[in-house]
């Protein structure tokens, strides 16, 4: 009887129903965007088939009945497009610019980041026409000798993260690369099983930290909210590996430094570009106007605040800085002396105390790895700086520390707040999130300070996952400088050596600023710093490295 029933084509179309609309069901209940209804019914699908050990062939005798509807369906959306048709032509013009644009750049991102990543043929062939219908992306891919299952599992991820994570653009456009990158990991490893999986001696407790971080998002005082950022972090997290298994050579390693400098020089100039013209948003909490009355304005560039930039300026700065120093022609020299120029204005006009005292700490480690002996000039280049700079900087860098002022004030009302939550809430946290912070915090605040987080990195991360996670991100820090300090002192070679100094003094000044604020919040910051945790360990091999080629 049981046989009977799964061989007839009903099953299939039942099962296939059921599942959908346990899918609507769940989305419905919960108002997660994640419970898509798609999302959800090929899950139960796959975990009805596996569990129950029923063949695919039986699901599909019913199931290939929904697939000859796939042609059909599609040719009835052409009768949307001609009701349509006088707005069609009203616009015909953008419309037409905007579809090619956009098929360029979708076949263009895949087939770039399939040649980055070392992606065969095949799998290219399949992935290219993810954002088209199924039935005709089935159709091209197998005109290209890709596979047809696999194009329409690409079609339905394309559209299912459009359509789940769109209000999170572009955050999103990050994730999408970590996925892509972490994904094409794995069918690599599949693919070709002696390729041996790139180890640095952090993976280990980047992995640990993903894990545990997970595990704090799914214990949260408030599940539904604590979700969305917990998986998102983790991806970014886990990037990481990815990122370091990525990238096999010196010029693939130099260029994507390189790239890394522009960017940063780009996003300073459009920070220079906002001060000079006022554009963009600005918040009456960034500046305390009686103490600071001269402070009209901060540039936040695409960062979206004056501190989250300063914090991404940290790091990129001493990649700047090592590009000029081991540059072997003039036209080098100046372009990046320009750029580190650009970026350290830039940096000034955050006016984010945080993070000019960040950027001075990662440039006294900077030369005192380069050459202790310089680091009898910081106090001159400090005595210099005092009178050079203008005076609403110099005064606002001399606050630091002053109670009086409201931002500092604020902090430290903050953090008080947070020490008496975390004696309650120290295990295992209280989950990731402003909602899950916000439910818990205010009960324990002082004079009444509302906060969406506790400014502070390593507070924060106790709040989110508990005292392991900070345990585990301690060890990981630990082991990434002495990974670094190794290197440094055993490198001979010029351009490795001043690298790995930069890579090291990014981290330790991020570190200072994460005293004073938590920048993982802004999703591009996390994944910089862990991203920068990678291309950090790969300079640490950098002279190991082969030459080769950009596109291997």
């Amino acid at each position: 009887m049981t046989d009977v029933i799964l061989t007839s084509p009903f099953f299939g179309l039942t099962l296939t129903a059921a599942a959908w609309c346990a899918g609507c069901w769940l989305q419905k209940k919960t108002g997660l965007l994640l419970c898509n209804p798609l999302l959800i019914a090929v899950a139960l699908i796959i975990a009805v088939l596996a569990l129950l050990d029923i063949p695919y062939a039986a699901y599909s005798a019913g199931g290939d009945f929904i697939k000859l509807m796939l042609g059909p369906v599609t040719a009835v959306l052409a009768l949307n497009i001609y009701n349509q048709r006088a707005i069609l032509k009203e616009h015909f013009l953008p419309v037409l610019a905007g579809c090619l644009v956009g098929s360029l750049t979708s076949v263009g991102s895949i087939l770039a980041l399939c040649r980055v990543f070392r992606v065969e043929e095949a799998l290219t062939a399949s992935l290219l026409p993810k954002s088209v219908t199924t039935a005709i992306a089935m159709g091209i891919a197998e005109s290209h000798g890709g596979v047809a299952g696999i194009a329409a599992a690409a079609v339905m991820v394309a559209g299912i993260t459009g359509a789940v994570f769109a209000p999170l653009f572009p955050t999103m456009a990050l994730l999408g690369m970590a996925v892509l990158g972490f994904c094409s990991l794995l069918l690599n490893l599949v693919r070709d099983r002696e390729r041996q999986l790139a180890w640095s001696p952090i993976n280990r407790y980047v992995l640990l930290y993903a894990a545990v971080y997970l595990t704090g998002a799914l214990f949260s005082v408030n599940l539904s909210s604590s979700l969305k950022p917990g998986l998102l972090s983790a991806a970014f997290i886990l990037f990481a590996v990815a990122l370091y298994n990525a990238v096999e050579n010196r010029t693939q390693l130099d260029t994507l430094l390189t790239f890394m400098v522009i960017a940063a020089a780009a996003v300073s100039v459009y920070g220079i570009l906002q001060y000079v013209f006022r554009w963009g948003y600005q918040s009456a909490a960034w500046v305390d106007s009686d103490m600071f009355s001269s402070i009209e304005f901060r540039v936040s560039s695409t960062l979206d605040n004056p501190n989250m930039l300063g914090q991404y300026l940290i790091l990129a700065i001493p990649i700047g800085g090592a590009k000029l120093l081991s540059a072997r022609d003039w036209f080098s020299r100046v372009f990046y002396f320009g750029c580190c120029g650009v970026m350290c204005m830039c940096m000034l006009l955050t006016f984010s105390r945080g993070a000019w005292l960040g950027l001075l700490f990662a440039g006294a480690v900077f030369v005192i790895l380069l050459n202790p002996r310089l680091i009898l000039l910081f106090p001159v280049v400090l005595a210099a700086l005092w009178f050079v700079l203008p005076d609403t900087v110099t005064a606002r860098f001399a606050s630091i520390g002053n109670l009086g002022d409201a931002s500092t004030s604020y902090r430290v009302y903050i953090w008080m707040g947070t020490l008496a939550m975390l004696k309650n809430y120290w295990l295992c946290g209280i989950g990731p999130g402003a909602d899950a912070f916000n439910m818990v915090y205010p009960a324990y605040s002082f004079n009444g300070i509302s906060a969406p987080h506790s400014h502070n990195l390593f507070l924060q991360i106790v709040c989110d996952a508990g005292i392991a996670a900070l345990a585990v991100f301690v060890i990981l820090l630990f082991v990434y400088f002495r990974m670094m300090c190794t290197a440094v002192s055993r490198e001979r070679d010029w351009p490795s050596r001043v690298h790995q100094i930069a890579f090291t003094a990014g981290v330790c000044g991020f570190l200072v600023q994460a005293m004073t604020d938590y920048s993982f919040y802004n999703y591009r910051v996390l994944f910089l710093f862990w991203t920068y945790l990678a291309l950090g360990a790969l300079c640490a091999r950098r002279s190991e490295l082969p030459e080769g080629r950009l596109l291997s």
